[in-house]
């Protein structure tokens, strides 16, 4: 395993980081299978891995609630005597918090679930404008001085699903954050805060996590022949898999990716890949290759929403941009399970089904997209979200 110092942290990470979003379970998502991870997590940590991500709402019945994952981990942790061993990474619900109490108790709730007395890596969860404005009004700032000078937390950071100018606005509002969280593949790069995200964090010093990876798995299951094709003109050939990672550990700004395995063969596979990944070993063809397959699957997409966002705000809050995101990338991959999880985590009253078809937005579009139709087509192929449970 190959470690990295994240940013200002200054701790020595391994680059292959576990996440704990998908982890075994039986038939219910809250029902995690604790025989078959604990062998899982377990193979991790003792072959390298030393950085253990999970968050408030991780293996609940929805998206929201609170779930099963940080007690599982807690319990692994005291049972093996792993704690020391490993950083552990948690996440405060922005969407739970209403009142500057709230942010004390569930805080409180996690370290009793977690059975610790302390977390190594804690985030502010899912930061974006609406989030970021409602911390500011409650004074998140103070709390956050407290849990450091307390002890409590080592490290600040945050992770974000947002855009490049609210990265900026959050990391010029709070000195001490030390390392931030975004979502980046190559299909993403130019996504939310994208790959421009990554090289700011690393420039203002924080340390960099990246989320999403493989987007759930969806950039190496299922992969279409013609696909396959191309990566086999590669200089040097590699796996689906090994070109997921490679695109990012190829980059110094990446500190640390995030997996969410979920059997001993993925976490097996990751491992190796990680012991011999070298930043700055892909050649130029094949960084050229990569390109030209995010470009391969681009051409698939539903429609041509570009995400400009000239068309919003809709009238009656659809977030257009994001529905379409997503609707194209499960188009892309000819599979809507590709994307149903994050359009699922959607607001509910802002997705397709939403779209009242009055057409306001109709001539705002520069690509000239007829939106309220192709919200039909959005409803049409995602369907409902009990479909995917």
């Amino acid at each position: 395993m190959k470690y990295k110092t994240l940013g200002k942290t200054g701790e020595k990470v391994s680059i292959l980081g576990f996440g704990a979003m998908r982890l075994p379970h039986f038939e219910r998502d809250e029902d995690i299978n604790k025989e078959e991870t604990d062998k899982i997590l377990s193979y991790g940590i003792e072959n390298g891995i030393n950085l253990v991500d999970t968050a408030y709402n991780y293996h609940a019945p929805n998206l929201v609630d609170k779930g099963k994952c940080e007690e599982y981990v807690g319990n692994f942790l005291n049972e093996y005597s792993y704690r020391d061993d490993i950083f552990l990474s948690a996440k405060l619900p922005s969407w739970k918090i209403k009142k500057y109490e709230d942010m004390e108790t569930i805080f409180e709730t996690q370290l009793k679930d977690l059975q610790t007395d302390s977390v190594d890596f804690y985030m502010l969860h899912h930061l974006n404008e609406d989030y970021w404005k409602m911390f500011r009004e409650l004074d998140v700032f103070e709390w956050m001085d407290e849990l450091l000078s307390s002890g409590r937390v080592k490290h600040m950071g945050f992770s974000a699903h947002t855009e490049m100018d609210w990265i900026v606005d959050i990391v010029d509002d709070y000195d001490k954050f030390e390392f931030g969280l975004t979502q980046l593949n190559y299909l993403d790069e130019r996504y939310q805060s994208g790959r421009e995200g990554v090289e700011y964090l690393s420039s203002q010093g924080l340390g960099t996590m990246i989320m999403e990876p493989l987007r759930g798995g969806t950039l190496v299951q299922n992969v279409p022949q013609d696909i396959m094709e191309l990566w086999d003109t590669a200089e040097e050939k590699r796996t689906p898999v090994e070109w997921a990672f490679q695109y990012l550990w190829n980059m110094e700004e990446v500190d640390v990716v995030l997996s969410g395995m979920n059997s001993i063969d993925q976490i097996k596979q990751n491992i190796e890949i990680a012991s011999r990944t070298e930043v700055n070993s892909i050649s130029e063809h094949d960084l050229e290759l990569i390109k030209e397959v995010a470009w391969e699957y681009k051409q698939r997409r539903g429609n041509d929403c570009t995400g400009c966002g000239y068309c919003m705000p809709c009238p009656h809050k659809v977030d257009v941009a994001s529905c379409f995101r997503e609707y194209n990338v499960g188009k892309m991959l000819n599979n809507p399970s590709a994307s149903a999880f994050h359009y699922f985590a959607l607001d509910p009253r802002t997705r397709a089904d939403r779209c009242l078809h009055c057409d306001d937005c109709l001539y705002h579009c520069p690509q000239m997209i007829h939106i309220s139709e192709d919200m039909k087509k959005v409803e049409e192929f995602f369907g409902k979200e009990e479909d995917y449970v």
